[in-house]
């Protein structure tokens, strides 16, 4: 079974892809957890390859084949990143995404980072822009749009385990009989 988790930054992807391979004893794959693979592998500190990866579109187009050939090549994982749900396409047997309103995310990231609640918001909305255009750039993808997901939560709503909750019966109360069809997706880019 391969799930993917996406979401903007402070949506609690990470958090939630976590606990959904845990409760189906699947392996997790962040693509953080990739970029920093990535920038090991070529000698650069994750801070480094990122200042690089502003100026290099090539970085961001390895990390996101790097996620691409998971997706295709392996099975029984939970793979998340922003762009989990495009890059895994129709390998994909569930595609979430998480969001929450950007004061609410913004707040999680400042915590997180040890920065002012206002300040983790603004950069965190400048972060979302640049990115949204490069993704439609690069591949001819609409970030905002979530048809190709199979459920959107909103996760200010609820807490963590909740949300877990909401995902673990999604899968769990799936019936392949009643799937009138997976949401296609075209690309711009093979990756």
């Amino acid at each position: 079974m391969l799930l993917t988790v996406s979401g903007p930054p402070g949506s609690g992807k990470s958090t939630t892809a976590a606990l959904l391979a845990d409760a189906f004893d699947l392996e997790h794959v962040s693509g953080g957890d990739i970029f920093r693979q990535l920038a090991d592998e070529r000698g650069y500190t994750p801070l480094e390859f990122n200042k690089l990866a502003e100026e290099n579109d090539q970085i961001d187009r390895d990390l996101d084949r790097r996620l691409r050939e998971i997706a295709v090549d392996e099975d029984d994982l939970v793979l998340e990143s922003r762009l989990a749900g495009w890059l895994a396409a129709e390998q994909a047997d569930f595609r979430f995404w998480l969001d929450a309103p950007p004061r609410v995310r913004g707040q999680r990231i400042a915590e997180r980072e040890e920065k002012a609640p206002e300040r983790a918001t603004e950069e965190t909305q400048a972060r979302e822009a640049s990115e949204a255009q490069r993704y439609e750039e690069y591949y001819g993808i609409d970030i905002r749009d979530l048809t190709i997901y199979d459920l959107s939560v909103n996760t200010a709503r609820w807490d963590p385990d909740s949300v877990l909750d909401m995902l673990v019966t999604a899968v769990e109360e799936y019936n392949a009989t009643a799937d009138e069809g997976q949401a296609q997706i075209d690309l711009d880019d093979d990756f």
